[in-house]
This record gives structure tokens, sequence and C-alpha cells, in this order.
């Protein structure tokens, strides 16, 4: 049996990538027991604000706006399970909701992204944020859309939840926005360590909450994305994002145990190569990795702990197909045919090539039927 599994994925762009095989959701999750069959039967990738449908569904539209409508985040989750026979779905929604149930205003600016109107500068200003966030009350929306959208997919696919993690929202929140050097962030950690753990364990609270909600309402997966995680070096990953990250899955995982459930759970620390064992033993199923991580060198390293998603730079969808072949190829060859989520290294640009992608899950469905044939 086939351990290759496509995962879905999402950023803040509004990318996402979706998968299309044949699952058993095994009771325990033997690390990520999602198994699929002989093999891995494609995938196809979307940009959901490239497609007409979601362009007409969002025109005139505020984005934050729909995100908080329960039926347009429905309905733009079931698009694409409409036009495709995919096998799973994330719900539609953004990392920045969690901000916004703290007290702080996020807009989403044509052509500039998300921007906070007001961010935080100095340690004073964490008192403008809710002190206690009742998740239930300013995530309601994207909890309805879950249970929705659940509805409507009647039991033909699994739905998937996420988060980002704190250290991210943190830099979102200081910075003001996107950020090159996330300098903003990164002073208060050096000027204000107290402080900073401070918002991070505030942060930490509101996402242990939102994560358990998505499982209550229906999602049937959790993935967590520490996606400047990258812009810290080791030590300050170690003491201002690990921690977190191994805190919010024990105690999501821990409560879930106390009501006899459990998800699989997938981290994703972009560019964080250097805390590899670190992140394998931090109660996550899956540890997604970027293309800057030889594939053997984190097999390695993680010791067949946990399973390992990626992680083909997405710029080799801009080659020939052939090349494209031959890169998924020595990816499926460095990763081997066992705990393994073969994916992108992070999310796609809106001028890529669909037929590329197209050659892209060939190649993966050719190459693993191959070696599975080898097994």
């Amino acid at each position: 049996m086939s351990h290759f599994l496509f995962f879905c994925d999402f950023d803040i762009k509004g990318f996402f990538f979706i998968l299309r095989a044949k699952y058993v959701l095994t009771p325990l999750f033997n690390k990520c027991d999602l198994l699929f069959s002989h093999t891995v039967l494609g995938l196809l990738l979307i940009c959901r604000i490239s497609s007409p449908e979601f362009r007409a569904s969002r025109e005139g539209k505020d984005f934050f706006e729909t995100c908080r409508s329960p039926e347009h985040c429905c309905e733009l989750t079931l698009q694409p399970l409409r036009r495709f026979p995919f096998d799973a779905a994330i719900i539609f929604s953004d990392i920045l909701v969690v901000p916004q149930a703290l007290g702080m205003e996020v807009q989403m600016l044509t052509g500039k992204g998300p921007t906070f109107t007001d961010p935080l500068k100095e340690p004073e200003d964490l008192q403008r944020l809710r002190a206690s966030v009742d998740v239930n009350k300013e995530l309601d929306y994207v909890f309805r859309a879950i249970t929705l959208t659940r509805h409507k997919i009647e039991g033909k696919v699994p739905l998937i939840g996420f988060s980002g993690a704190p250290w991210t929202l943190m830099s979102y929140m200081i910075e003001g926005g996107g950020s090159n050097t996330h300098s903003k962030a990164k002073r208060w950690l050096y000027r204000h360590p107290e402080s900073s753990h401070m918002l991070l364990r505030m942060l930490t609270d509101v996402i242990v909450e939102y994560l358990l909600g998505q499982v209550a309402a229906g999602a049937q997966a959790l993935q967590l994305f520490e996606s400047h995680a990258g812009i810290l070096g080791p030590v300050q990953f170690k003491e201002f994002s690990l921690p977190y990250l191994r805190d919010i899955a024990r105690r999501v995982k821990d409560k879930l145990k106390e009501m006899d459930q459990d998800v699989p759970m997938i981290v994703f620390a972009k560019d964080a190569h250097y805390a590899l064992e670190e992140l394998s033993e931090s109660h996550y199923e899956v540890v997604g990795l970027d293309w800057t991580i030889d594939p053997r060198s984190a097999r390695k390293r993680t010791g067949g702990k946990v399973s390992l998603q990626g992680n083909m730079d997405p710029c080799a969808l801009y080659a020939p197909k052939e090349r494209i072949s031959d890169i998924v190829k020595k990816m499926l060859e460095g990763f081997g045919s066992r705990g393994y989520i073969a994916n992108l290294g992070h999310g796609l640009y809106p001028d890529m090539d669909p037929e590329n992608v197209g050659a892209f899950v060939e190649a993966v469905h050719l190459h693993s039927k191959n070696m599975n044939k080898q097994v």
C-alpha cells in the first residue's frame, strides 16, 4: 500500500492545492495513517483568486467580509469540488482572523495585501488587545462555515481546518503587513522579550481554542502554518516559536483525547531546516518541508518519528514537462515510499501554467506506481 498523500495547503494569498486519492482514515492515524490505495490517482492545483467562479463570487465584496460569511466561505470551498473530482477540501478562511479576534483591524488592500490599520508598536499597545477572547463568539463564523460545508459535502471528502502559528501572527501584528526583514517584530524579541512572550502566550491560548472549535465544528485534520519561521535563527526559533508550536499540539491533542477524539496535525515551519529534529518531536504527525531541505537528510534527521510532507520547489513548475517529471522522480526517490506526503515546498504563483501542474500530477502518479511495484 502506498503511503503517498497529497494534502491540502493554504496561504494568505489565496493559493491552495487539493488532493485526489482513495483514502482510509484509521482510528489511530498511525503517524499519518491517511492511507491510500495502490497508487495515487491524481492532484490538481488551483489558485482560487484566478478561477472564474472565485472572481464572480468575490466581485464587489471585501475579502474579510467574505471570510465572515459562512455561506460565502462554504461556496468558495465547494466551487473546486464541483469542477474537479477532488477528495479533500480546505475551508476558505485566512490566518489573520485570529488577530481580528483579539481586537485588531485588518484590511486586504488591492496590490498590497493584508494591512493592519494600527499595528502594535510598543509593549504598552498590548493593552489594546482583548485580555480574554470568547472564540465561540469572535470566530463563530468560521465554525459555522465548517459545519455548513461538512453538511454540503455530505461525507464525500474530508475537510481540513488550519491556523497561523503564534510567531507568524505576532510578526504581522507588529509589522502591520508583509515584510522582507521583519525587523520591527524582531526588535521586540531583542528589546522586549518578556512582552514578546506575553503576546505569544495570548496568541497560543486563542489558537488552541480556535483549533478545538474547528474540530468540534467538523474539521477532520488540522494544519499550523509558521510561515515566518525562516526569519528567525536557531536560538530565537527555539525560544520564541518552537515552545508554542509544541504547546498548541499538546493542548489540542490532550483536550481531544478527553473527548475520545483524534485528528492528524501537520506543522509547516518554512525555512526552519535547522530545527527538523525538534519539530519531529513536537507532537505533530506530519512535518512539512520547503524546497531548501534535502529529502534524504530530512528523513535521516527525523528518524522515522513523523511523516514528511513536501518539497518540490514551486518554481520547478516553470520547467518543461519532461524536466518536471525528472525532478519529481528524484524527489520521490529521496523521500522513499513510506511515511511521505508528496507536495510542493510552498504555494504557487498566479502565472504558473495549469498544464505543468498536470505534468507534476502525472509524474507523481507514474513514478510512485513504479516505486510501489518494487516494494
